[in-house]
């Protein structure tokens, strides 16, 4: 089964479509700079890991692109539309074509599986209830918890919790899906059927993805391109075979061989 998305234009061709651009984007917490003046753009369609150590600036990137956190300088454009600086109701436009799956499933315990589903995409989308829920027990069936709709999400397991999380980012048909370390919180056992499951979603659909992960076989597997992060710039990018084989930058070949 196939995951329906919001068409994009082709990405094939000597034209790409460019989808996310960040300029110039600078973030402080207190003296600390986490991002340092960074430009970044990815084609629609794409799959672009981030890889360096923590407090790189890799999960900055995730939130600033959800309005979890503001850059202090710079601009954020996304589908030609600017998400900051931006007035409120432009950003709340702009929002809605992006999906993120946390580390921690962050679903909402009083509710059913079902509901974790419809919810957003009745009250942002408006969408009539049947059409919400039909769309959430197709993607449930693809995640292969058809028949957890009635459930709370505390009687599942950890990953049951994350491919809820993930049928819940994909009921919104986002342009663009974030992955903040979706593996970080599952037991070992669990790992594997998480990843693959996003492994068919990458293969399956048009959805350009920004991923932040430890997993390195994972990233060499979806990617289209591996951005290597270092104290808030990015020091190497490249195909995976590239990046994990033949590194440029010695902080990178430190890096790639420290955690494969």
């Amino acid at each position: 089964m196939s995951v329906e998305t919001r068409k994009q234009p082709a990405v094939t061709g000597t034209l790409p479509t460019e989808l996310i651009r960040l300029e110039g984007v600078t973030k402080r917490f207190g003296d600390n700079t986490v991002l340092d003046g960074l430009d970044l753009s990815v084609d629609a369609g794409r799959h672009v890991t981030l890889i360096g150590p923590s407090g790189s600036g890799k999960t900055t990137i995730l939130r600033l692109l959800m309005t979890l956190a503001k850059p202090d300088e710079g601009t954020i454009t996304v589908d030609g539309q600017r998400l900051f600086p931006a007035p409120e109701k432009q950003v709340r436009e702009v929002r809605k074509k992006i999906g993120m799956v946390f580390q921690q499933f962050n679903l909402f315990p009083n509710m059913s599986v079902l509901r974790n589903l419809t919810e957003a995409p009745v009250r942002v989308l408006g969408l009539s209830r049947d059409e919400a829920e039909a769309r959430a027990r197709e993607l449930l069936d693809l995640v292969g918890l058809a028949d957890k709709c009635d459930a709370k999400p505390t009687r599942l397991s950890g990953g049951q919790q994350q491919r809820v999380a993930i049928a819940r980012a994909l009921a919104m048909r986002p342009q663009v899906l974030l992955l903040d370390e979706v593996t970080s919180a599952l037991d070992p056992e669990l790992v594997a059927g998480v990843l693959d499951l996003l492994r068919d979603i990458a293969r399956s659909t048009d959805i350009t993805m920004l991923c932040v992960t430890h997993e390195m076989g994972f990233a060499r597997d979806i990617s289209d391109q591996v951005l290597m992060f270092d104290a808030g710039r990015v020091i190497e990018a490249g195909p995976p075979e590239k990046i994990f084989g033949d590194p440029e930058r010695e902080r990178t070949r430190e890096f790639v061989s420290a955690v494969l």
